[in-house]
């Protein structure tokens, strides 16, 4: 995408920028001209990220320290927006849980929940005073919300819980100008994925390239997206036609997908 009209005074908010999707997104976005407020929990983390790509694109990224899955990152979000508008508000905190409802904790449950659909509402409330005309909130969901497999509680009640949420906004603050999606990609080609093919061979006692060739195969296409996949949708939704998708979710899945609907 080129031509961005990007004003003086706006930024992009990142959750999740040091994650393989919302690093792809990150220097997407910066080689817009579009500055970004890199958000993750680890200094060391965001400190790399900043001395990667800043000034990638002729904008600059910088980073904010903060838990998502907590309320006082409100205020660090808001705080390091200060008085400039934001452009882009992207969730893109992921899961750190897998298994099936034998193996998984509920505690487990609650804590995914309350990283991915309350870290959501927290960026939202960052935000929510500081939207530039024609902004952006994007929510990076999942597939298995939609069509979830047996091994799959937490990312499957999870997504699910975020679509639902991401649809109450977009009643809300769709009238108030704001245009929000759900961007529910399949499983995408990153270390995390190998990490959770291990725990399900784990589980099942299978081997882990037998799991993660699972995930291949699932596709109608026969590969994996890509987390840069993933990050082109997202810029590509900055652009002002993009506002007729507002409330909808996105499946950049590969043809994991089977439903009609």
């Amino acid at each position: 995408m080129t031509g961005l009209d990007v004003g003086p005074d706006e930024v992009a908010v990142v959750v999740g920028a040091t994650g393989a999707v919302g690093e792809a997104v990150v220097r997407r976005i910066i080689a817009l001209g579009l500055p970004v407020i890199a958000v993750a929990r680890s200094a060391d983390s965001l400190a790399h990220l900043v001395a990667q790509t800043g000034g990638e694109g002729g904008a600059v990224v910088e980073a904010c320290e903060a838990d998502i899955s907590t309320d006082e990152s409100v205020a660090r979000i808001e705080s390091a927006v200060g008085s400039r508008r934001v452009r882009l508000a992207l969730f893109a905190g992921g899961l750190a849980v897998a298994g099936s409802v034998d193996a998984i904790a509920a505690s487990e449950l609650a804590r995914a929940a309350d990283v991915k659909v309350g870290g959501t509402v927290r960026l939202l409330h960052a935000v929510r005073d500081h939207l530039a005309d024609d902004a952006r909130l994007i929510a990076i969901g999942g597939s298995l919300g939609f069509e979830p497999g047996p091994m799959d509680a937490g990312p499957g009640t999870v997504n699910a819980a975020l679509a639902n949420l991401m649809r109450q906004v977009s009643k809300l603050y769709g009238p108030k100008g704001l245009v929000t999606m759900m961007i529910a990609p399949g499983p995408l080609d990153t270390p995390r994925l190998r990490a959770v093919a291990a725990r399900r061979a784990e589980e099942s006692g299978r081997k882990t390239d037998e799991v993660y060739g699972d995930y291949v195969s699932a596709t109608s296409i026969g590969a994996l997206p890509t987390a840069d996949d993933v990050a082109w949708l997202a810029e590509t939704l900055l652009h002002p036609q993009a506002r007729a998708l507002h409330g909808n979710v996105l499946h950049p899945d590969g043809g994991v997908r089977h439903g009609v609907g």
